[in-house]
């Protein structure tokens, strides 16, 4: 065990030396920036056998820790995971650095010359669980903003973010990118959240990602401001009204294609009057894909010839990051909506249907970061949106809202230039 103290210098030693780091951060050219997150690319993917070998140690780790199968996929890196974390820093770096533009302009009748510019944020300090894509979508995102960043992710992957972190400093190393840009705690204990989120002054933003359990903890306990990015309890309506092909297609793609993460649906909303026809079809498709179903009454009731598990009202407000699906049927877009807001997070919300009016309804009414019509929620992704990647998908209102890309990395500035006014 880490004594106290020690635990304590080591974050904050790392924390003032991010600190220190953004004076020259935050005037590096653009073109500066890029070329230092082509040498990062170019470094993971020079480094990839280090990292996979790393990868692979924390693995077999989490196997013999006994971590569930979904935990474990989030937390493996493929060649193709490599390379698609590697293609999200190319894109940051065809995007358009938001730094330094100017906002607004004023002009008021005492003449000055009033201009809201775009700035850093300053440090970064980034909390995550056992995602180690995370540790790169966050670094690159910050120094394209000019903003230095920590990174504490989760212990299961503690060995995969060293090795990230070493590849991505050893491309730097040749750079104006100054490499205490970049911090990794390497401190599992979990006080380290704690000095770190109440480290105010050398922190100025910070943004926990993963259960709610961490998110809700650092948000009790920081000291620095908040970007809540939060829990993905999403939800899919199929309306009386729905194309029964899309609906069944974007059901299958909410749920399956990767339950473990934050934007896959939680609980699945039937109208009454597909009870009959397409309910059944539908709980037996998720069968064949291994989709433990849990459903309302009437959900239990429209199946004989398969087992459903009666939902509970714990069962519509867990996020279960599993192969696990609540279904309840409703009477209306109305009833849709009410659940929604009961059991909802502000995530990710979706309707199919083919009625113009109920689905504006949904999209007006429902109260979430995002929301769609007539397409599955996994398109929650800063990715996906073509921001190159994403730090975070904040549910709240403040400051930013749903997949949090370069412009949502920056604050702002008022430039004043005068010929000598005083106010009088």
């Amino acid at each position: 065990m880490i004594q106290a103290s020690y635990l304590r210098e080591s974050v904050l030693t790392k924390a003032h030396s991010a600190k220190q780091s953004t004076q020259q951060l935050a005037i590096l050219p653009t073109a500066s920036k890029n070329e230092a997150l082509q040498k990062v690319a170019d470094s993971l993917w020079e480094h990839r056998k280090s990292i996979f070998m790393a990868n692979l140690y924390d693995i077999e780790e989490a196997y013999q820790s006994q971590l569930t199968e979904n935990r474990i996929d989030r937390l493996m890196i493929t060649e193709k995971r490599l390379q698609n974390m590697i293609e999200g820093v190319y894109q940051i770096i065809q995007l358009g650095d938001p730094v330094g533009k100017t906002l607004e302009i004023f002009h008021p009748s005492n003449g000055l010359v009033i201009k809201k510019v775009s700035v850093p944020f300053g440090v970064i300090a980034m909390i995550y669980e056992s995602r180690p894509n995370v540790t790169i979508d966050a670094l690159s995102l910050a120094l394209k903003t000019g903003n230095a960043v920590i990174l504490r992710g989760g212990k299961e992957a503690l060995r995969t973010n060293m090795a990230l972190v070493a590849a991505a400093k050893k491309g730097l190393e040749k750079t104006q990118i100054p490499l205490d840009a970049i911090q990794l705690i390497d401190k599992t204990e979990r006080e380290s959240v704690d000095i770190l989120i109440q480290a105010k002054g050398m922190i100025d933003l910070v943004i926990p990602r993963g259960g709610a359990g961490l998110i809700q903890r650092v948000i009790q306990n920081s000291l620095v401001p908040v970007i809540e990015t939060g829990v993905g309890n999403c939800h899919l309506y199929i309306d009386e009204s729905a194309d029964l092909n899309k609906a069944t297609q974007i059901s299958i793609n909410a749920k399956v294609q990767r339950p473990s993460v934050c934007n896959a649906i939680e609980t699945l909303l039937v109208h009454q009057n597909l009870t009959e026809t397409w309910l059944p079809e539908i709980i037996k498709a998720f069968y064949e894909h291994g989709v433990e179903i849990r459903g309302c009454p009437k959900t239990v009731k429209s199946v004989k010839d398969l087992q459903v598990i009666e939902a509970t009202e714990e069962d519509y407000a867990t996020e279960f990051l599993d192969q696990i699906l609540p279904i309840k049927v409703v009477n209306s877009v109305e009833e849709a909506i009410a659940h929604i807001k009961t059991y909802g997070t502000s995530h990710s919300e979706a309707i199919v249907t083919e009625n113009t009016k109920i689905a504006d309804q949904f999209l007006a009414q429902v109260d979430a970061s995002t929301v769609y019509h007539n397409a599955s929620t996994r398109f929650t992704d800063g990715f996906e949106f073509g921001f190159g990647a994403e730090i975070g998908i904040s549910t709240q209102k403040l400051h930013a809202r749903g997949p949090m890309g370069l412009k949502e990395l920056t604050s702002y500035k008022y430039v004043i230039k005068g010929t000598g006014q005083v106010r009088t």
